[in-house]
């Protein structure tokens, strides 16, 4: 008599953990819930200041034709959105090139870091719209102004930040390429630019967070359409409204650039 044994394979699933996004939420919460209640607090005593249902009819105004556009200075608030996030990933796109090789090379070559260094540390503190001029003197036109302004002041946190990871490259990730006899090519592949990749990215990051101050700014100084323009027409009408739901559109608008990039610091950690 033959006996037949059949063997079953039990696929264990890894549980999805909810816990951690849940905590994040609940805290991200509690402060819009503080928030709020700071602004009702403020409404209540400054008349002048809208209230929070005023500003949500503001903002349900905004977005019933959030599209439409009758004209450059008449548009809808995700068209203006659009307008301003084209100019800042334009600036903002130049500024990484320029500022990853520099930084790399100041990483690498101690000498051009000690000549580079005190030329990015006086240029760096440097406001925005100090540069509008030499914007315009330069291009000769507002809207290329607005992008070089935003390069150059989205620069420096890239520079920095690629400059810092590469300079701290481990000794014996160092010794490693030495004993595997890697070429200058491997070893920026292998070794230099995965290590460096972390502070590269949480450059972008800051660098981003700063091109998307500055675009509000340099559109009420160009009069160019763009969510910065918006706000400083709706002032102008004395539209304070429009002018808090704004600024409420440009706040969300940049967490969620700052979450992409948090997801992305985390894809290429090496921690």
């Amino acid at each position: 008599m033959t006996t037949q044994t059949t063997s079953t394979t039990v696929v264990i699933r890894p549980r999805l953990d909810l816990r951690a996004p849940l905590i994040r939420l609940g805290y991200f919460l509690i402060g819009l819930a503080i928030l709020a209640l700071i602004w009702t607090v403020l409404a209540a005593v400054r008349s002048d200041l809208p209230n929070l249902a005023t500003v949500g009819g503001s903002l349900a105004e905004l977005f019933r034709n959030p599209w439409y556009s009758n004209g450059p200075n008449d548009k809808g608030i995700l068209n203006l959105l659009l307008s301003s996030l084209t100019r800042v990933f334009a600036g903002f796109a130049l500024g990484a090139v320029i500022a990853i090789p520099l930084g790399i090379l100041m990483g690498s070559v101690p000498v051009l870091k000690r000549i580079c260094d005190p030329i990015v540390q006086l240029l760096r503190p440097v406001s925005p719209l100090a540069w509008f001029p030499i914007g315009l003197t330069l291009f000769q036109s507002a809207e290329p102004a607005t992008v070089f302004i935003i390069t150059i002041t989205a620069l420096w946190p890239t520079v920095i930040n690629t400059a810092f990871g590469v300079s701290n490259v481990p000794q014996d990730f160092k010794n490693v390429a030495r004993v595997f006899q890697f070429s200058r090519a491997q070893y920026v592949a292998r070794v230099l630019w995965p290590y460096a990749l972390p502070h590269i990215v949480t450059g972008l990051r800051v660098s981003f967070g700063i091109a998307w101050m500055v675009i509000v700014a340099a559109e009420m100084l160009s009069g160019k359409s763009g969510i910065g323009f918006f706000v400083w027409d709706a002032w102008n009408a004395l539209n304070l409204p429009h002018v808090v739901s704004a600024i409420l559109v440009i706040g969300v608008t940049g967490l969620l650039f700052d979450q992409l990039f948090g997801w992305l610091e985390r894809r290429v950690s090496y921690v």
